[in-house]
């Protein structure tokens, strides 16, 4: 739905820039978009027809809006069902929380927290050359649940968190911006995992 809605927008950024010059310069909302709408006067068939589709568009974002806020309700409660704690852990919303737990099922199937890292492409593969030991991204793994984690390492870069400290040390120590973002990374798959382990010792009690 959410990439639904991106398409969506993007299709009516074009057209609103047909029927206004500039269009909307910033984030794409209904309420935007229909001031401006009602600002068109329909001078020609061109026109109208453009008015037409923008106005059928807004229609299908209003629904999606709709759609994606009940469905984050849901997935919140059901998260929240679960009893799990990763949604302590900066970053770990309900979302990335539902798509961890669901596609890790049982984390009992990993036996360590490098098995984990394997499993969601946070482990990285060495790509050492002459003297200069590197790693690189794996691009292997549970993509969803590697994106999940991105989010969060992400979320934890724009503020000041513990990540962002572990992010500007692997900085200083002379690590390039993708690798220590890798390294954050990996850190982060690390407590998910101590995390879902504690659940499931819990949940088995």
């Amino acid at each position: 739905m959410a990439r639904l809605r991106n398409t969506h927008c993007s299709r009516l950024h074009a057209l609103l820039g047909e029927l206004h010059p500039g269009g909307i310069a910033s984030e794409m909302t209904v309420t935007k978009a229909n001031a401006l709408l009602s600002g068109v006067e329909p001078v020609d068939e061109v026109t109208r027809f453009r008015l037409l589709i923008s106005a059928e568009l807004v229609e299908d974002i209003t629904r999606l809006d709709a759609s994606l806020k009940a469905s984050k309700k849901r997935v919140k409660v059901a998260v929240e069902a679960s009893g799990t704690t990763i949604t302590d852990l900066y970053g770990i919303g309900p979302i990335c929380a539902a798509m961890i737990i669901g596609h890790v099922r049982d984390v009992g199937r990993f036996p360590t927290k490098g098995h984990f890292a394997t499993y969601n492409a946070t482990a990285p593969i060495e790509a050492s050359s002459g003297g200069h030991i590197r790693h690189r991204l794996n691009p292997r793994g549970n993509r969803k649940v590697n994106h999940a984690l991105h989010v969060a390492a992400v979320t934890q870069l724009r503020n000041d968190t513990e990540g962002r400290t572990y992010y500007d040390r692997k900085i200083a120590e002379g690590k390039s911006s993708k690798e220590a973002i890798r390294a954050l990374k990996r850190q982060i798959s690390d407590r998910v995992y101590a995390r879902l382990v504690a659940d499931a010792r819990r949940a088995a009690t």
